[in-house]
């Protein structure tokens, strides 16, 4: 459910959840660090992003 919600943020590898003291979830964007076309935390659901780069896949044994 949260994927649907966030979009693109939950399997990004720039993307870091955040939840406030109020129970409150944002997606903090690393990208916006260094590049101002990112914002700190975009509005939600993310459908697209030049940013974008999946989270890698586990590696099974």
């Amino acid at each position: 459910m949260e994927g649907a919600v966030a979009g693109l943020c939950v399997t990004c590898v720039h993307a870091r959840r955040v939840e406030s003291a109020r129970g409150s979830v944002f997606w903090l964007c690393a990208r916006s660090a260094e590049d101002p076309r990112f914002p700190r935390y975009p509005r939600l659901p993310v459908l697209r992003c030049p940013g974008f780069e999946p989270l890698p896949e586990p590696e099974r044994g």
